[in-house]
């Protein structure tokens, strides 16, 4: 198993920066623009336990999957949001979504991938995965985020 885990400031208050991570379909979007649907499957109270079908476009293809909520945390100065999902019957992954309000107007923005696969070949490729997604999207966030500022 592969774990990344990054940081970054982001210069918009907490709740501009949960709004895209803990959102309706079209803010996720915005930061996961491949994401074509976030359907509800099995709603619960207090969200841990809860389940999404979600669809992810790769080029042509769209794979479909079950989202679990496995974390759930929404204080107004502290969001934590952990889901797990089995992608293709090839990877379990999990993403951990952590903002943690410094000031009014900046927002520290954690976020920890795993990736484990799942069949003995897919194991091979793992030894050159890299960091490489995990920064481009800590680095989508903030951008997003700033630019859309409430």
């Amino acid at each position: 198993m592969k774990q990344w885990t990054k940081s970054i400031v982001i210069g918009a208050p907490i709740e501009t920066v949960w709004q895209y991570l803990d959102g309706d379909l079209e803010k996720m979007q915005q930061i996961m623009p491949n994401v074509v649907s976030n359907t509800p499957v099995q709603i619960t109270e207090e969200v841990v336990g809860s389940v999404f079908r979600q669809e992810y476009r790769e080029g042509k293809r769209v794979e479909a999957y079950d989202v679990h909520v496995t974390e759930y945390k929404n204080t107004p100065t502290e969001k934590h949001l952990k889901v797990a999902f089995t992608l293709a019957k090839l990877f379990d992954i999990t993403a951990k979504y952590e903002v943690e309000s410094l000031t009014d107007a900046k927002t520290k923005f954690v976020y920890t991938a795993t990736n484990k696969p799942l069949k003995w070949f897919i194991k091979l490729f793992m030894v050159f995965a890299n960091d490489k997604v995990v920064v481009k999207f800590v680095e989508r966030v903030k951008q997003v985020a700033e630019s859309n500022r409430e």
